[in-house]
């Protein structure tokens, strides 16, 4: 049975300071990051929720008007369904593509000047 010496480890990481950590929290940039997250996150939350509870309220209350036919068997419930899907997806795709392009640079050089020390 053979067994694997691990690999040589680098030099031990200093961890920030409680000190530090606090710092950057109260840093303007930091501030920035937290601004440009939440402008983004909670408007589409709330506008989903609404969207989701419409869907709900509708599917219990207007019987007649999600049981329309469009075509086929396909009636208005199923297509607002399938839709709440679609958006769940698009929501997804859209955050991944804010978060790359916003929040993970500021994000990145954040944790990296605080790995640094500086």
């Amino acid at each position: 049975m053979a067994t694997e010496t691990p690999p040589p480890s680098k030099s031990p990481v200093q961890l920030p300071s409680t000190e530090e950590f606090e710092a950057v929290q109260e840093s303007a940039e930091f501030g920035e990051l937290r601004r440009s997250y939440r402008s983004f996150a909670f408007p589409l939350t709330v506008g989903f929720i609404a969207w989701y509870l419409l869907y709900v309220l509708l599917s219990n209350y207007a019987d007649d008007f999600m049981g329309t036919k469009l075509f086929g068997n396909v009636n208005v419930a199923l297509v607002l369904g399938l839709a709440q899907f679609l958006t769940t997806f698009l929501i997804a795709w859209w955050y991944s593509r804010h978060a790359a392009a916003q929040l993970d640079p500021k994000a990145e050089a954040i944790k990296s000047r605080m790995e640094g020390g500086e």
